[in-house]
């Protein structure tokens, strides 16, 4: 079982579009106070013990892994020393990965620092691959990224075996018997048992507000004063909480593909459902179907693999109810995936679900080899530590007639996952919903996509209010799939690269069409 707001690479689309802009900068062509040839003195993090605020970052080419070899290129990886438990900074540390490639230009400002989401996707694994989509940006600023606690090198944590995570792919995510029910709940507790036992005393130490904190100790490590961060889907509520925790501390963020900080359980799993059914309705109009009749029909496909999972290419496996979905939602991230769901979807009404198949491998991590990446371990292990919600069967079961009307064919899924999701989870939660207030912080870039499947839109807005008055600058792009920048629209490019190279900041309200 995967959640929906998972990381996702924001590549450009196949066929770049030529975008129009209304609104204008409020701000002329200025510096904020960073510095563009020489490290700052950087402001040390308060109770940080020196040993920690004075280590040196020992850079060094990477090292290739089982799962990807070293990057080309003038890529380099250091360790960081944090503190395991923030409120003993002088106890155990854990050890973060980091990867940066230096300013390619002579006027550098420093680090800008990226998190591409999840929460619990790699850092160092994505930002390599993401670095021509910055080449602007590049110029300025070293690109820096890296894996926050509990993922991949960063002491990444795995909840079960790769031949558990396959048999589990059995589990019918949308019971609609009490055996089904039970079965789905065991699972998901087994789940949380098995992260309790890989991640140990870690699993009380990995919460956002763990990370954010390890944010600032990385900001003066690499000899800034300000943190320059660019933030994408669960990257956008880890940078608001920045912002709430070191206001002063803030100096050019972007905050893209924005997670709704307003937002409970219930409230996230019901935007999602209707994000990704408005991401939906967007394809079948392209394909030139009536929405309502082609969510239709593709939740009478879903009832089908219900009842009897398709047949596919792959060995040993069947295409169930969860795993098309799961395969439906994969290419509904990105506009560019709209004829591969075409194609799929043709190929199951025909009786093969390998495409389908193959498209939620992708989505799940799976290689050919049956190995599956941990993103959703680290992302449970994270999110459950944030959420003190936790939703009973009972609440879930009222709410469901609710979430099938905002959604025919995603509505069930998200409604049963607030049930399944951190189920006995054996850590409380921190929060219901995270405080990214930020009063008297730089002006932060909120950029939101009016066809963002797995964060919609209204979070924008809903994140600039909440950063404060004169803080959260929205910037509004009418397009499809998860994240803005580098997604086809030059007037966003356009607007980002201004504010992150030359602090122009945009009117708040600026839309890109």
């Amino acid at each position: 079982m995967a959640r929906l707001v998972r990381w996702t690479a924001l590549t450009a689309a196949a066929a770049l579009l030529t975008a129009g802009c209304s609104g204008g900068s409020s701000d002329e062509d200025k510096d904020d106070g960073g510095r563009s040839s020489t490290a700052p003195s950087a402001a040390a993090p308060s109770g940080v013990p020196k040993a920690l605020a004075s280590q040196t970052l020992d850079w060094a080419r990477c090292k290739g892994t089982d799962e990807a070899p070293a990057p080309d290129g003038d890529w380099q990886c250091a360790t960081l020393r944090a503190p395991l438990d923030w409120s003993d900074p002088d106890g155990e540390t854990i050890d973060l990965a980091l990867i940066r490639s230096r300013a390619s230009g002579d006027n550098r400002r420093g680090s800008l620092l990226f998190n591409f989401g999840g929460p619990g996707g790699s850092g160092v694994s994505m930002m390599p691959s993401y670095g021509d989509s910055v080449s602007s940006l590049h110029q300025r600023y070293d690109l820096v990224s890296w894996d926050p606690r509990g993922v991949a090198a960063s002491e990444g944590v795995r909840c079960r075996t790769d031949e558990a995570i396959e048999a589990a792919e059995s589990v019918d995510s949308t019971p609609d018997t009490a055996a089904e029910e039970r079965a789905y709940l065991k699972d998901a507790a087994d789940f949380g048992k098995g992260c309790e036992k890989a991640a140990g005393k870690l699993m009380k130490h990995v919460s956002t507000t763990d990370t954010a904190r390890d944010m600032d100790l990385m900001r003066h490590v690499l000899g800034d004063e300000k943190l320059h961060y660019f933030g994408i889907s669960y990257g956008t509520e880890l940078g608001g909480v920045y912002a709430h925790l070191f206001p002063e501390r803030v100096g050019r963020v972007v905050l893209d593909a924005v997670v709704d900080p307003g937002a409970d359980t219930m409230g996230h799993a019901e935007n999602q459902a209707r994000g990704f059914q408005r991401a939906l309705d967007d394809y079948l109009e392209s394909t030139g179907q009536d929405p309502g009749q082609g969510s239709r029909k593709i939740a009478g496909l879903l009832e089908r693999l219900d009842a009897e999972p398709l047949p596919t290419s792959s060995p040993g496996r069947k295409l169930t109810q969860t795993l098309a979905l799961t395969g439906i939602v994969l290419p509904l991230y990105s506009e560019s995936g709209w004829p591969a769901l075409t194609s799929a979807l043709e190929a199951a009404e025909e009786g093969d679900g390998s495409e389908l198949l193959a498209l939620a491998d992708g989505y799940n991590e799976r290689d050919p080899s049956g190995r599956y990446g941990t993103t959703t371990h680290s992302q449970r292990v994270i999110s459950c530590l944030d959420d003190k919600q936790r939703p009973t069967v009972e609440e879930t079961k009222k709410l469901l007639p609710r979430f099938e009307k905002v959604s025919p064919v995603f509505g069930a899924f998200l409604g049963w996952d607030t049930a399944g999701w951190c189920r006995d989870w054996p850590v409380a939660g921190q929060h219901e919903t995270p405080e990214v207030s930020a009063p008297g912080a730089a002006p932060i870039l909120v950029v939101g996509n009016t066809g963002d499947p797995a964060t919609p839109y209204e979070g924008a807005r809903r994140m600039a209010d909440e950063l404060g008055k004169d803080v959260g600058v929205v910037l509004t792009w009418k397009g499809e799939g998860h994240g803005a920048y580098g997604s086809g629209s030059d007037c966003v490019d356009s607007a980002v690269d201004a504010y992150l190279l030359k602090g122009t900041v945009p009117k708040d309200g600026k839309v890109c069409s």
